[in-house]
């Protein structure tokens, strides 16, 4: 029993609550999914060790939820969602995948046309069935079928930051393999893509034999589909294929490279090799029938002519030609970042105070954070007006003395920006901020010259810093809101504010390419994780990640500085 599948039993428990209309019950359920999908350890893992009391020791999760997870691990079955299910049975873990639908529309849908899954959900939209019910409407049926085909258009494609988590898991049973010499992820995890359809393992052993039972045994495995001497299939119990291949020393260099990655890169790179009078292919670089080059990408690429291209650049968008030149950025490092701006408390909808935010900060080698609850517009989330922001305020320098010398606590906000572009709390306040975020959370469906007029309003305000998830997309949930980023950018660069590049892993907003885009144009970038939880700053990497992939060096990011510097950038 994994930490994502205990989390979606967590969640769809909160949709089942909220068609029932039980009060507070639902932000429970939701706020201990949000902090074991986060969570590092396993917490199958954590039970085993120390029982039920390690359950409760986790942040939001009281003795009612660790008891129904502690049943969940022990039996593989919860008895409280199995009568929920049966109580009302739709499918609601399919149904909420279409973005609008929320548990009191399907618990319509259900009660008027027995709906009950998303096939018998399209079936419905497309047969004009849906605007019959009262509340629907000609426009709702149009946004479900909308909804069902972006669906359909992003596959079986999981995010990346949600997939790691097993990836890591199995590297690590793997890598304790006696059989197993080297192993190392390749494919579009190596490049850091946001999303990514299937998994490429690369490894070194002598041992086939030894490595293909060793797979049986790994939990995280369902089935071995096909077997072979240097190539073995299985299927993951989280829906992913994974290809592992068994390769030899003197090869696995380019192997790694030709494994990683992109198609489109990998075949520049052959055409380079043969103007150079050279073969290139997944198992080394040849003159003729002679192996150059192979157990080592770095020298494949320098024998070409190349400077090494870091994988996160490998897409054929102009590296190949950088590299040729020397001309590659120096892109910021996994270790870089010295603060996180964007970080939520239970002040509003985060799972863990001020100091437990601190704490976990100073954990992950951070130097300071910003706290940034949300704005009285966002009621769902229990939005601070101008009195308790204050009050707040106040708390961060209490917890301030606290942590004197070991992390600086920032005062901010993830103030919202209202649908004329204006702010919802008032200049006064926003100026005793030390940085003020400020984000879209409604009114999304806006003209595009609507909703682009409107974010750039919210940067001319001088108080306002930093934009938070710019585009608003959600990954295999909602699109990005119709807005013309080079029109924002340019904006971001006129009015000196910073775009933020949002970690968290369904988010990974910016994409790289309006990343790329700005980078051209000398824009600051913070990169943070939007930690609703103590165990949210792991996201931190998936936004260096797609940092990278946009060419972003260390000195375009401003939670790179110091804090009297990053400081210092802001005023100016």
């Amino acid at each position: 029993m994994k930490n994502e599948d205990i989390a979606s039993i967590l969640i769809e428990i909160k949709e089942y609550l909220e068609i029932k209309k039980v009060p507070f019950k639902p932000r429970a359920y939701e706020k201990a999914a949000e902090v074991i999908s986060g969570m590092e350890e396993n917490v199958s893992d954590a039970y085993k060790r120390d029982g039920i009391v390690a359950l409760t020791k986790i942040p939001g999760i009281g003795i009612s939820i660790a008891e129904k997870i502690e049943e969940l691990i022990r039996t593989g079955k919860m008895k409280y969602y199995e009568d929920l299910k049966k109580e009302t049975p739709v499918r609601i873990g399919e149904l909420t995948k279409i973005s609008g639908l929320g548990p009191q529309s399907i618990k319509k849908l259900f009660d008027e046309l027995h709906i009950t899954t998303l096939e018998e959900l399209e079936q419905a939209a497309r047969a004009q069935k849906i605007r019959t019910i009262p509340g629907f409407r000609e426009k709702t049926e149009e946004k479900i079928i909308k909804g069902i085909e972006f669906l359909k258009r992003s596959g079986n494609r999981m995010v990346l930051g949600f997939a790691m988590p097993y990836i890591e898991n199995i590297v690590r049973q793997l890598k304790r393999c006696g059989a197993v010499e080297r192993v190392d992820v390749a494919g579009s995890v190596r490049r850091g893509k946001e999303t990514i359809g299937d998994i490429d393992i690369l490894l070194i052993s002598k041992k086939s034999n030894e490595v293909i039972e060793y797979l049986t045994h790994i939990p995280e495995i369902a089935d071995i589909t096909a077997k072979g001497d240097t190539k073995i299939t299985s299927e993951l119990k989280n829906g992913l294929t994974m290809d592992i291949r068994i390769v030899p020393k003197a090869s696995y260099g380019a192997a790694l490279n030709y494994f990683t990655g992109s198609k489109d890169h990998n075949i520049a790179l052959r055409e380079i090799a043969i103007k150079h009078g050279y073969k290139l292919n997944e198992y080394g670089l040849f003159k003729g029938d002679t192996h150059i080059e192979g157990d080592n990408e770095r020298d494949i690429y320098e024998r070409l002519g190349l400077s090494y291209i870091e994988p996160e650049l490998r897409e054929n968008r102009g590296e190949i030609e950088a590299a040729r030149l020397h001309t590659l950025p120096k892109l910021i490092g996994y270790g870089d970042l010295r603060g996180d701006l964007q970080v939520q408390t239970n002040w509003t909808d985060g799972s863990n105070s001020i100091e437990e935010m601190a704490e976990a900060g100073i954990k992950h080698g951070l130097e300071y954070i910003l706290v940034t609850d949300h704005t009285k517009r966002l009621a769902v989330a229990r939005g601070l007006n101008e009195e308790r922001l204050q009050e707040q305020m106040k708390a961060i320098d209490e917890a301030n003395k606290k942590f004197k010398g070991r992390i600086k606590i920032l005062k901010g906000s993830e103030c919202d920006i209202l649908k004329d572009g204006t702010l919802d709390i008032r200049d006064d306040v926003l100026a005793k901020l030390d940085i003020v975020g400020a984000s879209i959370h409604s009114y999304f469906n806006l003209e595009e010259k609507a909703q682009t007029e409107r974010l750039i309003r919210a940067m001319e305000n001088p108080h306002v810093d930093i934009i938070f998830h710019p585009t608003g997309r959600i990954i295999n949930k909602r699109d990005a809101y119709r807005i013309n980023m080079h029109q924002v950018i340019r904006a971001s660069k006129r009015t000196r504010t910073v775009l933020e590049i949002n970690a968290y892993p369904e988010r990974a907003d910016l994409k790289d390419e309006y990343i790329r885009e700005a980078v051209g144009e000398n824009i600051f970038f913070s990169i943070d994780s939007d930690a609703h939880s103590t165990y949210h700053f792991e996201y931190l990497r998936y936004g260096i990640a797609q940092a990278r992939r946009g060419w972003a060096s260390k000195d375009s990011v401003i939670n790179t500085y110091p804090l009297a510097d990053m400081l210092q950038l802001l005023k100016k």
